[in-house]
């Protein structure tokens, strides 16, 4: 994938899959350490053991578009290629935890991307389920939660997006002050 939006996208595309309620998406950066965590939870449905042994597995997926389920499997190609690896943890009833890390500075580690513009189409689009943000660069954080904006901008201001350009910008903004180093977002649109 080009880049590490596009691989978060995909974990928690799974995560709504199952009926995620509340997705949790932190990164942590340690520019001293040269590493990068990245911790996407949901409070889904979970999976069975045997199937979250073959979470990783191409050829094992739950989707009945396709046979194949190839998120978890080349996320898990791309972290261990640029020094780190992926865990899947899950029980039944009680979400999942997909969990990558990496060498944050890996020559082959593709950039973060349009992240502010990923996470504020979810929100958008996903009304019914609130997101939690958390970023963090050495000492520096940033965090969102949805449930804090609608409790204070009102249920509906998530939907209108005039609301949801300007918070984009405004996460855009906030993670360039902790350091992010983010894909220029494209003009036009959230």
């Amino acid at each position: 994938m080009e880049d590490l939006s596009l691989h978060i996208l995909d974990i928690v595309e799974n995560s709504l899959m199952a009926g995620a309620r509340l997705i949790e998406v932190a990164m942590e950066e340690d520019p001293a350490g040269d590493s990068m965590t990245i911790t996407v939870s949901d409070d889904g449905q979970g999976m069975a053991p045997e199937f979250l042994a073959q979470a990783t597995d191409p050829f094992v997926t739950t989707r009945t578009t396709r046979r194949v389920g190839l998120g978890l499997s080349l996320f898990k190609a791309n972290a261990t290629s640029w020094g780190g690896g992926l865990e899947v943890k899950s029980q039944p009833g009680a979400g999942t935890t997909v969990r990558v890390w990496f060498q944050r500075g890996h020559l082959d580690r593709p950039p973060l991307g349009d992240w502010p513009r990923t996470l504020c189409g979810l929100i958008l689009t996903r009304q019914e389920v609130d997101f939690r943000y958390l970023h963090r660069v050495g000492d520096q954080e940033f965090e969102l939660d949805t449930r804090e904006l609608r409790e204070e901008l009102g249920p509906e201001a998530l939907a209108d997006p005039q609301v949801m350009a300007l918070l984009r910008q405004q996460i855009a903004q906030a993670l360039d002050q902790i350091g992010v180093a983010q894909v220029p977002a494209p003009p036009g649109g959230f």
